[in-house]
């Protein structure tokens, strides 16, 4: 009977429990997978418009259709849809509605026309409310390729938001789960399914590992050796009063605060995942995501000033004086505008004083997407701070974006330098002086 022992048994148990947490980890794995949101840096709307729209424009027009995407979706797309009444009027067939040279003085500056008493200005004025376009400084060729765009979509059926817009809205009565809900709920079974069966294993061993002892202890043929390892017992008070248990609490107990104390110290001024309540509950979710404004729209200087700005309570009125006009929310900014007081927005994004950050040398100039730094914003319904803006996120940011040197001659001697010195490595941010203190701090 001394070779007996419950090996078998122990083995058979890590076997299973190894086998379900592969399971477990494989289906983490599918669920990150299919829930991960499609946010990709650089990619653009108007590149992707014709891809989803599933029709390619003629060669010929196909610059002026997509440069027309970007600027219907960061001016007009906010008041005005192309095959549908928004705030405005529909604008299928507007070129065959009114000419060209009328359309440019329209968008340029529509109250200047209704106030000069043109005919279709005024019958349109008073159509909708007497509810006045703001007029827009945009070129001839830049509103002849919104022209352009608008026509290259006339009778499409508007395709559900997508990636950079926002996730995909199910249609009316499409009781199909969201790829994300559904990889959920299946974690959450499979989880549950897991704690379910290790309960019951350990319940289970534990009375096998009892009616063994019972059946052994009613055998004769045992010897001591037998005897001593069936009554043995553990014995807690002298393992709790040893030596090397309290040696090894102690290293534990210092570690913890050593890691505690550094990781205090060196998030001071980190304000990553900060996220305040804001004095009106706005949601970029809706806007940003389901309606996909432009993100130039409200906030109209991120792509010409060091700073992106806060947007006006007139920028917001532009739609919700015809839209949810009832809201309480919408009436703060009425009471706001009454007031002739600012809203106070508290500031998420906020870097140190000591340092230099120009938002359009990033966004213009190094073309870089909102969600980049910002996270995916078309999905927060209230904004925090995605990214860490430390000086590490920066300089690791500056020494891995190659920069766009094509066609700019600038670059043409620095870039001929760097390749002599260093074929191998890509020509980034920081090899063009990016990670030089005096870049950021001067």
């Amino acid at each position: 009977m001394s070779s007996f022992r419950l090996r078998p048994f122990s083995h058979w148990f890590l076997a299973l429990f190894l086998t379900f947490t592969a399971v477990g980890q494989v289906a983490a794995q599918d669920a990150a997978t299919v829930s991960k949101e499609g946010v990709t840096p650089g990619a653009t709307p108007a590149a992707a418009a014709p891809a989803a729209a599933g029709t390619a424009a003629p060669a010929g027009d196909a610059a002026a259709i997509a440069a027309g995407d970007a600027l219907f979706k960061g001016n007009c797309a906010q008041c005005h849809g192309i095959n549908e009444v928004v705030v405005g009027p529909a604008l299928a067939g507007i070129d065959k509605r009114r000419p060209t040279p009328w359309l440019i003085s329209w968008i340029k500056n529509s109250s200047k026309m209704v106030a000069a008493g043109d005919e279709y200005a005024v019958k349109i004025f008073n159509e909708y409310q007497k509810q006045q376009m703001p007029s827009f400084a945009l070129s001839d060729a830049e509103i002849t390729s919104i022209l352009a765009y608008v026509k290259a979509e006339e009778g499409k059926v508007a395709a559900a938001p997508t990636g950079g817009g926002g996730t995909a809205v199910p249609a009316p009565g499409d009781n199909t789960e969201t790829a994300e809900g559904g990889a959920g709920k299946y974690m959450n079974a499979v989880l549950m399914v897991l704690v379910v069966v290790l309960i019951v294993l350990v319940v289970t061993l534990v009375i096998i590992a009892n009616i063994m002892k019972d059946v052994l202890r009613g055998r004769k043929d045992l010897d001591g050796r037998d005897l001593e390892v069936l009554e043995q017992k553990t014995d807690w008070g002298g393992i709790l009063r040893s030596k090397w248990l309290t040696r090894t609490a102690v290293t534990l107990f210092v570690l913890v605060v050593l890691y505690s104390s550094l990781q205090s110290i060196m998030a001071v001024g980190l304000q990553q995942g900060y996220q305040p309540t804001q004095p009106i509950a706005f949601s970029h979710k809706l806007h940003a995501g389901e309606h996909q404004i432009n993100c130039a729209y409200c906030h109209t200087s991120v792509y010409k000033s060091k700073s992106a700005n806060i947007p006006s309570a007139n920028i917001c009125m532009n739609c919700h004086s015809q839209i949810k006009t009832t809201s309480p929310e919408i009436k703060k900014i009425y009471r706001a505008i009454q007031r002739q007081q600012p809203i106070q927005w508290v500031r998420v994004h906020n870097l140190p004083d000591l340092a230099y950050f120009n938002h359009a040398q990033h966004t213009q100039v190094g073309g870089i997407e909102c969600q980049t730094c910002h996270g995916p914003i078309q999905n927060m319904e209230v904004v925090y701070q995605y990214s860490a803006l430390t000086m590490g996120w920066c300089i690791n940011c500056h020494r891995e974006t190659p920069l766009n040197t094509k066609n700019n001659g600038y670059y043409d001697n620095l870039v001929k330098l760097h390749d002599n010195a260093n074929a191998a490595a890509p020509f980034t941010v920081s090899s063009n002086g990016g990670t030089e203190c005096s870049k950021c701090h001067y």
